[in-house]
């Protein structure tokens, strides 16, 4: 599966579609990139005069690549329209914050892939190369009811 085959298939838009590209997919790990324009809404509110990207927002982003593209990939051609990745848990570390305009880079190490669900160990670093925030994530894959 191409990298275009699968942003083209995640069920996000904008606004809340925190992927802007992948530089690296296979079966056991995924690397992509992000950059909170200022302009995204939640930064009117979190923090008056000294806006801080949330920590559910980096969260986020870290499973729409972490954990939603690399199933997307896992997936290849028996993904569709009626496939469902739902978040399952999250244990999420923040060691640094995130402001307006910076670009993040989620790596991804797939650690568990059985009976439709996914657990993924993932990093997210700033342009400096920094830890921002790590954790463990999981989702579960099946189809609508």
């Amino acid at each position: 599966m191409k990298i275009t085959d699968i942003l083209a298939q995640l069920p996000y838009t904008k606004p809340f579609l925190f992927v802007d590209e992948l530089l690296h997919v296979d079966e056991n790990s995924v690397t992509g990139t992000y950059t909170y324009s200022e302009d995204l809404d939640f930064y009117k509110g979190h923090f008056k005069d000294n806006p801080v990207t949330p920590g559910v927002i980096l969260t986020e982003t870290m499973a729409q690549i972490g954990m939603v593209c690399l199933g997307i990939y896992l997936l290849g051609d028996t993904f569709n329209k009626d496939t469902v990745i739902a978040f399952a848990s999250s244990d999420v570390h923040f060691l640094k914050a995130v402001y307006p305009n910076e670009k993040v880079t989620v790596t991804s190490q797939k650690t568990f892939f059985r009976f439709g669900k996914l657990k993924c160990d993932v990093v997210m670093t700033n342009e400096a190369g920094q830890e921002v925030c790590k954790g463990v994530l999981a989702g579960m894959i099946t189809n609508k009811l």
